[in-house]
């Protein structure tokens, strides 16, 4: 993603000394800081909580009564149906209802609706076949919080329905069940809005227990894949979930997923909840966009690895068909938009597309134009749509608004789905401009770094392996993006067919290697030998056996040195590390004073682009143009970004090297150098 605006702190590092005490690395130090945990019990209690963290099941509406009737159906040995979804999300809540179930020595009958035959939600054929089946209570796992006739349904039939849910309720009525467990419910007292669908089946199950212990110790990874693959917040009680379920991975994954590491070549690293989020969740979810996602139910139900590894492969190769089909319609897609740039959400249709991938296509196009994008497939007179926000904008809310012209809806703030006929797909079009006109997102996405590497130091190896207590990474505990500012940028080698650069940056003597996934050399928007900054999230590169700091970066720009060079024309001066690229030799003094003599003695400059004499750096002309300024050789004004400089007449020599601005650079120039020196002692 290209990101018109970068959010870079200013001033030195903030490390707690705190948290230095309590044994934390200054890097880790420094980052707990900016999350608000700058004292040793806060950062603590968020690296290490445990099952304090879970909150009371029976704080949710309606559970008591959904509680109470599942146990009734144990006690008396009753047929149970369990209705879920196709995706991540809804796979792992129908395995982890049914699993309990049958542990209790119930006959359980898991159902996962055709997302192309059937689509999102509970229907009454579904049910009729249920009640066929023998089956007394339906309980709904990440879905049928909308169901409103198919409760109705239920009840005609004399099935007694339990819905859990996670999804938003909107303005509508809740179905008539007999009882509807949502956290997202109006009148739920339950704090964390944010669990998955997976999340509120566990509740349910934690209620009839009596205890969440013994069901983390054998479905945590259940419950951490369908949470984190449904991009739920990663704090609080989900963040110990999480944690639990990753543990269990990877000291005693279920057959399911052990033959799905395995076979997608992930069980030899590292389990994070990135390796859920995209080794183990596509697989999962290509088989639910390909219409058979009781083939992913059925590896996670699995007992045996000879019975998951051939699954595990088939959803390997379900996925490969996955990537090839979404590539084809994004291509097409993307051509269209080229050829057509829209100005407003961008809303497509076609007859050709497979309903399952459209939602990653819509994703991508989001992204790249920078827009709310909805997908429609067309099937005669009816379409499938699918539909991804960009920059905040509320998609829920806009496709509330958009009611009249669509059959159905339902999601999230930032993904949804919808139904609609097709002579409606132009007006639906109009309508959603129309609104997105009056309510238009918050703001575009900016690349806001929450760290600036102000001393190498902070990249050891220590450090960077210190970052993993953060794990696992997600909505609300993301990934720290850090940056350095002002590097050069040494090289760029293309590697993996061109479509990733490896780079290695250098600052004050130190080197940086670099590698940045899915952006081509000429995509850089920056070329060797350029200053630039970098936006990155380090990690150890283990290769060949050699252990190494490396940068991932998540954006690289050209070098906008105004705020640099503001605080030094202001008086001020950057860190004692910056202060090594900055001191300007007598050589330098001389460019600058050649370059203002060559434009008359007066010059006039904008700070927020390249100025002062060609290949001097910005920052290092801002500190000549101040010692000149202190020894009465030039005088400086500025209005906002704009500098006016004016050359002096002075009786008698300067001595530019006792300006106060350069005693004070030497200061801090040496003052690093020592700290260097005491670091490679120490090393």
């Amino acid at each position: 993603m290209k990101y018109s605006k970068w959010i870079i702190p200013r001033g030195e590092t903030v490390v707690p000394e705190a948290l230095l005490q309590a044994g934390y690395t200054p890097l880790l130090a420094a980052m707990l800081a900016r999350r608000g945990l700058s004292e040793p019990e806060t950062a603590k209690e968020f690296l290490y909580g445990g099952a304090e963290q879970l909150l009371p099941a029976e704080d949710m509406a309606d559970m008591p009564a959904a509680a109470a009737r599942l146990r009734e159906a144990i006690s008396r040995g009753e047929t149970v149906a369990v209705y879920g979804d196709y995706d991540v999300d809804g796979i792992t809540s129908a395995c982890l209802v049914t699993s309990y179930l049958r542990s209790k020595g119930l006959k359980c009958l898991p159902y996962i609706p055709d997302r192309i035959g059937e689509g999102y939600g509970l229907n009454s054929a579904a049910l009729d076949g249920f009640k066929a089946a023998g089956a007394t209570l339906v309980v709904t796992v990440d879905c049928g919080i909308t169901a409103v006739r198919e409760a109705g349904h239920a009840r005609e039939l004399g099935l007694d329905l339990i819905i859990t849910d996670h999804h938003e309720c909107g303005s509508g009525v809740l179905p008539d069940a007999l009882a509807v467990v949502d956290p997202k419910r109006a009148d739920c007292p339950y704090p964390n809005k944010g669990l998955a669908g997976v999340g509120v089946a566990f509740k349910l199950l934690c209620a009839v227990e009596g205890g969440a212990e013994p069901l983390l110790e054998s479905y945590a990874d259940l419950i951490a894949a369908g949470t984190v693959a449904d991009v739920m917040p990663l704090t609080g009680e989900n963040r110990y979930i999480v944690r639990r379920g990753l543990e269990q991975m990877a000291s005693r994954p279920r057959p399911g997923v052990a033959a799905l590491l395995n076979e997608c070549g992930g069980g030899a690293k590292r389990l994070t909840a990135t390796t859920v989020g995209f080794t183990i969740a596509p697989r999962i979810n290509a088989a639910g966009r390909l219409g058979n996602a009781a083939l992913a139910a059925k590896l996670l139900l699995a007992g045996s690895c000879e019975e998951a590894l051939p699954l595990a492969r088939e959803l390997c190769r379900m996925n490969h068909e996955r990537q090839e089909l979404e590539h084809g319609i994004w291509t097409q897609a993307r051509e269209y938009l080229r050829r057509n740039p829209p100005e407003g959400p961008i809303v497509l249709a076609s007859e050709g597309w497979h309903q399952g991938v459209i939602g990653i296509a819509a994703s991508r196009l989001a992204e790249e134009f920078g827009l709310p994008c909805v997908m429609i497939c067309v099937d005669g007179e009816h379409g499938k749509g699918s539909c991804r926000s960009y920059g905040g904008f509320n998609l829920f809310d806009a496709l509330s608004a958009c009611r009249d012209s669509l059959e159905g809806f339902g999601g999230h703030a930032l993904a949804a789905g919808l139904t609609i006929r097709r002579d409606r797909i132009d007006a639906f079009r109009a309508e959603l401009a129309e609104y997105y006109k009056r309510c238009p997102a918050p703001e575009q996405p900016a690349l806001e770094c929450e760290l600036r590497v102000d001393d190498p130091a902070l990249l050891s190896m220590d450090c960077v392996k210190s970052l993993e207590l953060l794990e696992p990474y997600g909505t609300g505990n993301p990934q720290p993006v850090i940056c350095l500012t002002d590097v050069y940028l040494e090289r760029v080698t293309p590697i993996g067919g061109g479509n990733h650069v490896k780079l290695r940056l250098a600052k004050a003597g130190e080197l940086f290697d670099c590698v940045m996934f899915g952006t081509r050399a000429e995509e850089l928007g920056a070329r060797e030998g350029d200053r630039v900054d970098a936006a990155f999230y380090p990690q150890i590169n283990d290769f060949h056996g050699r252990r190494s700091v490396q940068l991932v970066l998540s954006g690289l720009r050209r070098a906008d040195t105004r705020g640099e060079c503001e605080e030094i024309l202001s008086g001020g001066l950057p860190c004692a590390w910056e202060c090594e690229d900055i001191y300007p030799e007598r050589r330098d003094f001389v460019r600058v004073w050649r370059w203002l003599e060559r434009a008359g003695g007066r010059a006039e400059c904008d700070l927020s682009s390249g100025w002062g004499p060609e290949g001097l750096a910005p920052a290092k002309t801002a500190v000549c143009l101040r010692a000149m300024s202190e020894e009465g050789l030039a005088a400086l004004e500025r209005s906002g970004g704009e500098l006016s400089i004016s050359a002096l007449e002075r009786e008698g020599k300067a001595n530019l090297e006792a300006s106060p601005v350069m005693r004070e650079l030497r200061r801090r120039r040496e003052q690093y150098r020592e700290r260097r020196r005491r670091h490679d002692r120490g090393n």
